[in-house]
């Protein structure tokens, strides 16, 4: 049998409680980044849920046809899900304006399976719906519970939570318009190339915002990732990136750059893996003329290029031992020297590296210094593969059909069902760019405006054959030829087997000719 709560004493302690709320959820929210607003709004929801002593609070948005759109909800109690509470006899009068208020379960409609089923366990179940004011539409509502015992909603309470309604609403509608921005960039862009405009400042600024665009999911392992991202931009920390190959470390680089005070200097790139054995320290710290054969000019290095800047070097972990130990130098002291020079050289530059090693087991097998790694990893992001983010594949295959459409001369306006589901149950070793190609191939094979895969890839996802067999040599051999033949026996350049392989190019070439990997001729 459900007890009934005495009303608090809504007028004085509790009324001043959710005005002081509103006010506080005002500038949390108003200040809030996009990537923030989430946790923002869930803050709020928790300590509008504690002072109004309600089992769960939920805020409902609403899209421009009235269906629910997304929902936040406080944290759970008894292990009970607030949000299977949200179903249409309480959704549709809110999208409409209107407010809902139960106050004990015998008041509860017919089809409120949830709550009915819900009150049955518990033996009470009171629910209070506000809507936000509409602009035009209602934009979102605020939802109250209250499941261990019934109890009343008075009016003072309901005009104080409609005011939160109205802030989250304000919130809400911030974003939306910003998402709505976003989704204009390109068409700026195209603009701004037609009219040949010559304003630097704002071309940049749109690459900026395009760069962080190209990051693209909602799902929780890259929220986590571009959460990180928010939280060390404004600092001048050294950023750590790591993750298999092809997630968009680059990508990452740049968004943090782009949120940095440096973002007014250059972000200069260098690719530790591409770079000879031999140039890696000219590269790095340059050179004074004659200080080796080929030196006929003094060259600027990297690090003084990026002076003031942001410098990101890609596959750290192919530094050679020696040139670890001068770069430690340059990260400890913000000091170097040209090579053939004596002359000590100042700057200021902030480090973002990034790597598909495994540095710690790098350091342990003494291939890599440990001041240096933990000087690296002051802040470590780790990027998700895109096996780990199955359902972000929809949205990264349109995003890639829109970005090749014009270059291609195709236009794909469909993506069948059994087609998406192949995408996404495939295991993605070459993660995003792996399936930026697989897209590209399958639009040029696409004449009419369907999306069809590749004979390629659909062959690839036939089982494996049985090796004859257990021999390690003959499971390593069978691999590297099936990663070289999908990289077209490419060992260096852009897509090549050794990447996916996540070894050194030298290193490819030595298991190759242990193996007897040869390859076959035409």
């Amino acid at each position: 049998m459900a007890t009934s709560i005495p009303s608090p004493n809504f007028p004085d302690t509790l009324a001043d409680k959710l005005v002081e709320l509103a006010v506080n959820a005002s500038t949390r929210l108003t200040r809030a980044h996009d990537l923030e607003l989430a946790p923002a709004i869930i803050e709020t929801l928790d300590e509008i849920s504690a002072a109004t002593g309600a089992d769960g609070c939920q805020l409902v948005q609403f899209s421009t046809t009235g269906t629910v759109a997304d929902t936040f909800a406080s944290a759970p109690i008894d292990g009970i899900d607030p949000t299977v509470l949200i179903e249409d006899w309480l959704t549709e009068p809110l999208a409409r304006g209107e407010s809902v208020v139960i106050e004990a379960a015998k008041d509860l409609p017919i089809d409120a399976v949830w709550a009915r089923e819900l009150a049955q366990r518990t033996g009470a179940c009171s629910i209070l719906g506000v809507p936000a004011a509409p602009n035009p539409n209602v934009i979102c509502a605020l939802v109250l519970q209250a499941y261990r015992a019934d109890r009343p909603w008075p009016n003072p309470c309901v005009t104080r939570l409609r005011l939160m309604a109205d802030i989250f609403s304000a919130a809400l509608h911030t974003r939306i318009n910003e998402s709505a921005l976003r989704s204009n960039v390109v068409v700026i862009q195209e603009l701004n190339a037609r009219l040949q405009a010559d304003n630097v400042y704002l071309k940049e600024e749109i690459k900026n915002y395009h760069d962080f665009d190209d990051i693209v999911g909602e799902s929780a392992a890259l929220k986590v990732a571009l959460t990180r991202v928010n939280l060390v931009a404004p600092t001048n920390s050294t950023v750590l990136l790591t993750g298999p190959t092809g997630t968009g470390k680059e990508l990452f680089a740049r968004a943090l750059h782009a949120r940095s005070r440096r973002h007014a200097r250059s972000l200069v790139r260098v690719n530790c893996a591409a770079l000879p054995p031999t140039l890696v320290e000219s590269e790095l710290f340059g050179h004074e003329k004659g200080a080796f054969t080929g030196a006929v000019g003094l060259r600027q290095g990297r690090f003084e290029v990026a002076d003031g800047g942001t410098i990101f070097l890609d596959e750290i972990g192919d530094l050679s031992p020696e040139v670890q130990v001068k770069f430690l130098r340059v990260l400890q002291e913000g000091e170097f020297e040209r090579v053939g020079s004596s002359r000590t050289r100042k700057v200021d530059v902030r480090v973002i590296a990034a790597t598909h090693q495994d540095l710690e087991a790098a350091v342990a097998e003494g291939r890599f210094r440990a001041d240096l790694y933990y000087r690296l990893s002051v802040y470590p992001i780790r990027l998700p593969s895109l096996k780990e983010r199955p359902e972000d594949i929809p949205r990264l295959v349109w995003f890639l059909i829109n970005r090749h459409q014009r270059e291609l001369g195709r236009r794909i306006t469909e993506v069948p069902t059994s087609v998406m589901r192949a995408l996404q149950q495939h295991t993605w070793p070459g993660n995003v760019r792996e399936l930026d190609n697989v897209i590209e191939r399958a639009m040029i094979g696409s004449g009419g405006g369907v999306l069809q895969l590749d004979e390629s890839f659909m062959e690839g996802k036939r089982p494996v054959r049985q090796l004859d067999g257990d021999s390690l040599d003959a499971v390593q051999r069978a691999h590297i030829e099936a990663v070289l033949n999908e990289c077209s026996w490419r060992i260096n350049g852009k897509d090549n087997a050794a990447e996916r392989l996540g070894i050194h190019p030298n290193t490819l070439r030595f298991r190759m000719k242990k193996l007897g990997v040869i390859r076959p001729t035409a």
